[in-house]
């Protein structure tokens, strides 16, 4: 399940904040890779580097109701916040569930609305959309007829959506414009907008889905591409997200984002790339080699502020930060 990580100064020579989103629930935290245990858990440690990195809290992001109740209860352990959803894959599990589609959808309902207040509360409903590369765990008319009814839970509790799109803009658009969110992210139908995370987009997309109010979250699969390059740099500073989606989505070599990563400075790129070990040969306390890490979205923040010719990098992750805890009514964080 995805993670959003709020981050604030992570060094005296640059002072900004950032927005992170991370698998933090995922196995590979705990030391467990497909299934086998490779080493000792770690998700201390993982931590204490992404603290280090300028990290401030996270959004633990659910993506079925068995991990939306994993989220809230690793929220409310580390004093973070999470939302409640189901994954577009994941979506056959509303057919599929003891009492059908409604008692699915009942279900998260009672859990959000159980969990609005306090240390570890729903900040947003998702992991929630349409995902047309994958359609072997999920049909097309499956994902659509449980994407509506989760917007159903948005306009209820006035929350912001955590959105996923990937090859499905058309419907996509089409579903929120239908449910009342083809302006100003649905607040004339009691929403409050959202960010549609982990964008691999074009540009035309993403002033289109800005012009309907929407936030664009950015991480190292949005950043693959020269086209991929083209789409970020279109997105206002308003409307900017940064994340990692970690374990997953790191930036290597092969990217279009390394030609700006070049010019990260020796300090900040040991905080954001610390070397790593592979599993198997595993050291307490050093990140585990193809795991990516939240403390790599400084990475993110810098390729941003590189495409920006001119932006400091200082506002690029202000602003990010500044966007994170308005959408998400962090107001404890306002101060942070």
């Amino acid at each position: 399940m995805p993670v959003t990580v709020i981050s604030a100064k992570p060094t005296q020579e640059v002072r900004g904040n950032f927005r992170y989103i991370v698998n933090l629930t995922d196995p590979v935290f705990r030391g467990y890779h497909h299934g086998r245990r490779k080493h000792d858990d770690d998700l201390e440690a993982m931590l204490e580097r992404s603290r280090a990195a300028g990290v401030k809290s996270m959004i633990i992001t659910g993506g079925s109701l068995h991990e939306s109740r994993e989220a809230l209860e690793l929220a409310k352990q580390l004093g973070f916040y999470a939302t409640v959803g189901c994954h577009p894959t994941r979506s056959k599990q509303f057919d599929d569930f003891r009492g059908g589609p409604d008692a699915y959808l009942a279900a998260l309902d009672q859990l959000i609305g159980q969990n609005l207040k306090g240390k570890g509360r729903v900040v947003a409903i998702g992991e929630c959309g349409l995902d047309y590369d994958r359609t072997h765990f999920a049909l097309p008319d499956v994902q659509r007829r449980h994407f509506r009814s989760q917007l159903a839970l948005a306009k209820k509790y006035h929350l912001p959506l955590f959105l996923h799109s990937r090859a499905a803009h058309a419907d996509f658009v089409r579903i929120l414009r239908e449910e009342g969110f083809g302006e100003d992210g649905g607040r004339a139908v009691g929403a409050n907008g959202g960010v549609v995370h982990s964008f691999t987009g074009s540009a035309e997309e993403v002033t289109e889905l800005m012009g309907m109010g929407f936030h664009i979250g950015v991480n190292g699969c949005s950043l693959k591409t020269p086209e991929n390059l083209a789409a970020s740099k279109m997105i206002r500073p308003e409307k900017l997200m940064l994340e990692t989606d970690a374990p997953w989505c790191s930036m290597t070599s092969t990217h279009a984002s390394k030609q700006h990563l070049a010019s990260l400075p020796p300090s900040l790129n040991a905080l954001y790339f610390p070397p790593a070990t592979k599993p198997e040969a595993f050291v307490y306390g050093k990140p585990v080699k193809g795991r990516n890490e939240p403390c790599a979205t400084g990475g993110v923040a810098w390729v941003i502020h590189r495409l920006n010719d001119g932006v400091p990098f200082e506002k690029v992750t202000e602003k990010a930060w500044k966007n994170t805890v308005q959408l998400f009514a962090l107001h404890e964080l306002v101060d942070q």
